[in-house]
């Protein structure tokens, strides 16, 4: 199977993305930042803090799916026009391990882009003493909204 080739329709869609990031009220509260913006890709770093964990002490499940789902949504519309908005229509998260670790990567990349529905995968990362593992992967489907003054970038 051939990889899509990922040309964005916005030659300035990482300043738009972190414009846009910068707006999301979730991703400051749980600290989550933009680590790496590419065409069709999007990584968001969070830090582990203890109001973010389930009563193990791991990193509860929604936040991750929250960040995974952000992490999808920002590599979908990298690939965008510049006035289209993003919002995510389904997602299936497989949590893998627990998630433990220093801090998280959650990466969110596109599959399948397309004119109105995009389809993505995301995976998220725990950093524990030095390595990497893999705790969750994510399925997540995505539409394009164009024409609408409340949902853009």
């Amino acid at each position: 199977m051939d990889a899509p080739r990922l040309i964005p329709q916005d030659p300035a869609f990482a300043e738009r993305i972190r414009a846009s990031f910068a707006l999301q009220g979730a991703m400051h509260t749980i600290g989550a930042s933009l680590a790496e913006i590419a065409a069709g890709r999007v990584v968001i770093a969070l830090p582990w803090r203890q109001e973010l964990t389930q009563q193990h002490g791991f990193l509860h499940a929604g936040i991750v799916a929250t960040a995974l789902d952000s992490a999808c949504g920002y590599a979908a519309s990298t690939l965008m026009p510049a006035d289209a908005g993003v919002l995510t229509i389904e997602y299936k998260i497989n949590l893998l391990a627990p998630a433990r670790g220093e801090s998280f990567r959650m990466e969110g990349f596109v599959v399948k882009p397309g004119r109105t529905i995009s389809v993505t995968e995301g995976r998220a990362y725990a950093l524990h003493e030095g390595r990497e593992k893999l705790v969750a992967t994510m399925g997540a489907t995505l539409m394009t909204i164009t024409g609408r003054d409340d949902v853009k970038n």
